[in-house]
């Protein structure tokens, strides 16, 4: 099921009640590309009066001719086309003088960084125009929207921005949910959805592309592993628009995909110095393409940090396609369509961690509420490496849980090797609490005996139930 615009009843009711307000509002809406902005605000602007400009990277002077017209063709003036105007200022006092409607207008500038970029000072501009002219107009509603999470972030949200304090509402758009994405591909069951998210993610420009008459490996083939995908080459693209050296923060991505996750094993990997490659972490942080995890149990300025690839389309891309783009350009898809087969139950296990997060936060299945939780790992006092991949807490009641995540399906005897183990591990933690242990599996034999011990156990049925 095809589908340009999925779900985001949230973002578009946020929108319909700042549009309703009897005044004058400035909204901000920001978010990684091909997330689905523009596809809201254009959904939202149905059945209202609306100029929707997109910022273009040419120069100041043709921006404003272009959106000179866009204004003409509202006023239905065409003479408003023909005016000279100095600067922004003078094209909106001009503007607001010959709207002679009192209709609530939504003026909408998409991908307003490109401005940024052509003129720095035009931040300040906007906050004059602001400040003396559309603040004051009820009949006026601003959007201004942008891709650049850094650029809207440090230019027009941050407290050191001219445009500080204008804004009346901000949001963030996020990828998609596993429930909204199952919409796209209906007739595929829970567990080739959670394939489809660690594939692609909640990425709506993406997941509109499948085909849910094709099985989960046909539509990676088709996407990914041809010449004329659509995916085969949109990582490299999106990161050449965004980064001025793309081959760097390739070799970074391409080594944490190969499982490099700490500063000393990808400068080794990568030959770059250790300075630089935090560096471009915290580039790739800005862009949601990479994050990274420490013990939960550490200080929050613990430097015990793993990196991991968090966007899972760049995380598929790399892990599969990028090492092996001279086998599609042969087109020999089939060699790595069958490595793809044999290591995505591996690939799965840290998507299906983040998964199993998700739910115990969201799940009133717990004994007590999490209050945090994440990976814990550490080593003993003899130097042995241990890890838990969830542990929650509320220090408050002081409890804990122990979770242990599997992407596969587990035996009764499975269950209980795995839990004793999970218990040796927390002992060496000298955690002083009431401990609770469990497992997130595909699926669990005898599930509802074992819980009847006391453990929590859950699979991808309370899965598939519970709201993600």
């Amino acid at each position: 099921m095809n589908q340009q615009f999925v779900d985001r009843e949230v973002e578009l009711n946020f929108l319909e009640e700042r549009y309703a307000s009897d005044e004058a509002q400035f909204i901000v809406i920001y978010g990684k590309r091909r997330i689905g902005k523009t596809s809201l605000i254009l959904n939202f602007l149905k059945n209202k009066p609306y100029i929707y400009f997109l910022c273009e990277k040419t120069s100041i002077k043709l921006n404003l001719l272009k959106m000179a017209k866009k204004m003409a063709e509202y006023l239905e003036r065409e003479s408003f086309s023909r005016i000279t105007f100095i600067d922004w200022e003078d094209l909106f006092r001009e503007f607001l003088e010959w709207k002679s409607s009192r209709e609530k207008l939504v003026i909408v500038f998409d991908e307003f960084p490109y401005l940024i970029e052509l003129d720095r000072g035009i931040t300040s501009l906007f906050q004059k125009i602001w400040d003396e002219h559309l603040s004051k107009r009820s009949d006026i509603m601003l959007i201004i929207c942008g891709s650049s999470i850094g650029m809207m972030e440090t230019e027009i949200l941050s407290h050191k921005s001219p445009l500080y304090g204008r804004r009346t509402g901000q949001w963030k758009v996020t990828e998609l949910d596993i429930r909204s994405i199952w919409k796209f591909i209906q007739s595929y069951s829970f567990e080739e959805v959670l394939y489809i998210y660690g594939a692609i993610g909640g990425t709506p420009a993406y997941l509109a592309k499948l085909d849910d008459k094709l099985s989960f490996y046909e539509n990676i083939s088709n996407l990914f592993l041809s010449k004329g995908g659509v995916l085969y080459e949109e990582a490299e693209n999106l990161l050449r628009q965004e980064l001025r050296e793309p081959r760097n923060y390739k070799l970074i991505l391409n080594a944490l995909a190969d499982g490099y996750r700490r500063v000393v094993e990808i400068s080794n990997i990568t030959g770059l110095d250790k300075a630089a490659v935090s560096r471009y972490l915290d580039t790739l942080q800005l862009l949601e393409i990479v994050d990274y995890e420490t013990p939960i149990l550490e200080k929050p300025k613990t430097k015990k940090r793993l990196y991991h690839i968090k966007d899972n389309y760049f995380n598929f891309w790399f892990k599969y396609i990028y090492p092996n783009k001279d086998l599609i350009e042969e087109e020999k898809p089939q060699i790595i369509l069958k490595q793809i087969k044999e290591d995505l139950p591996t690939y799965m296990g840290p998507i299906f961690e983040k998964i199993a997060k998700k739910f115990l936060y969201k799940t009133n299945q717990t004994p007590f509420q999490i209050i945090k939780m994440g990976r814990q790992w550490w080593k003993t006092k003899k130097g042995e490496a241990l890890e838990i991949d969830i542990l929650g807490y509320n220090k408050n009641k002081k409890k804990y849980i122990a979770i242990d995540v599997k992407w596969k399906n587990l035996t009764q005897n499975n269950v209980k090797r795995i839990i004793n183990q999970l218990k040796i591990k927390t002992e060496k933690l000298n955690i002083k609490g009431k401990i609770y242990y469990g497992i997130i599996a595909k699926k669990i034999q005898n599930k509802q005996n074992l819980k009847n011990e006391g453990y929590l156990l859950f699979d991808l049925k309370d899965l598939q139930k519970a709201s993600i």
